[in-house]
């Protein structure tokens, strides 16, 4: 009897929780009867009434549902992996909270599961979202797709089944600063793409600020590119040849007398424009090296300030 466990990160989602797991337990009956369920739900650190009302869930169905309550806020791709470390199931779905993406395309995971494909990857083919989330989604992952990861699908995911075996893995890795999701593909195991359109978010406001959008693509590129830094190689080897043709340039214009004064307005751009190039770059170098640091300090991902459920 296979055990899917849901695994439901949350944040100021009170007002999501109860209309979503009805909506779940609705979804139990498009499955095969041999399949048990788990439900895994993550508070990151909410200030609102999210930790009360899971708690009721819990209350409603113990047998099916464990609480992890995380003592702040870390994100929710690292709150995603303190519930895969919860979680027990031989096949696992990340689903979020506010419904966006459809619970009943997991009955179609499902079966791709039992022919044994271990990554099913829901791909958000269409948005019902705005203009501006979807020029930065769109952006955001057709430079992924292009720089770091090709073999990911174009439009991006966040809707994913994928077996124990991965999760595993993943929980074993305790990564930092990176993208859940991308660390699937980039682990290389065959998936299959299952193509839906991401509906508009009808409950409560999103939290997904523009500065966390921002944070997520410089951790996921980071994470699974050089090309910042062979971009870096590449535009300083061309600087440098620039620069040794314009001193062959003023050497000859000096000797022949081509030009009588020095141009300060040149060179002050230049100087402006080099030591601007110097300062991305550090910047670059620096996100590198910051990471780095921070994953050899071994510091938690998360600290749980409450566990309930089995």
């Amino acid at each position: 009897m296979p055990k899917l466990s849901i695994i439901i990160s949350c944040y100021f989602n009170e007002e999501n929780i109860p209309v979503t797991f009805n909506t779940l337990l609705e979804n139990e009956k498009l499955f095969p009867p041999e399949v048990e369920f788990e439900y895994v739900f993550v508070d990151d650190g909410s200030k609102d009434n999210t930790w009360n009302e899971l708690v009721k869930v819990y209350e409603k169905l113990p047998s099916k549902v464990k609480l992890v309550k995380l003592v702040t806020n870390v994100g929710a791709y690292t709150a995603i992996v303190a519930g895969m470390e919860q979680a027990t199931g031989d096949l696992n779905v990340i689903l979020a909270a506010d419904l966006q993406d459809p619970p009943e395309l997991m009955v179609e995971m499902y079966e791709y599961w039992k022919k044994g494909i271990k990554l099913v990857i829901g791909n958000r083919e269409k948005r019902e979202d705005s203009f501006g989330q979807k020029l930065f989604a769109n952006s955001f992952h057709f430079l992924m797709k292009k720089f770091a990861l090709h073999n990911i699908p174009k439009g991006g995911f966040d809707y994913v089944l994928f077996d124990k075996e991965i999760r595993e893995k993943i929980v074993e890795m305790q990564e930092k600063n990176t993208n859940i999701f991308y660390l699937m593909a980039w682990m290389g195991y065959a998936y299959v793409n299952i193509p839906y359109t991401r509906k508009k978010r009808e409950i409560g406001k999103s939290r997904w600020t523009f500065r966390k959008r921002i944070k997520l693509f410089v951790d996921s590129f980071v994470s699974f590119s050089y090309y910042p830094v062979r971009m870096i190689s590449v535009i300083g080897i061309l600087l440098g040849i620039a620069a040794f043709l314009y001193a062959l340039f003023v050497i000859f214009a000096r000797i022949t007398g081509i030009i009588d004064t020095q141009g300060w307005s040149t060179l002050m751009v230049v100087i402006l424009f080099v030591s601007s190039f110097q300062m991305i770059a550090l910047g670059i170098i620096g996100e590198y090296v910051w990471r780095g640091l921070d994953a050899q300090k071994k510091r938690p991902m998360y600290i749980i300030d409450k566990l309930v459920g089995k």
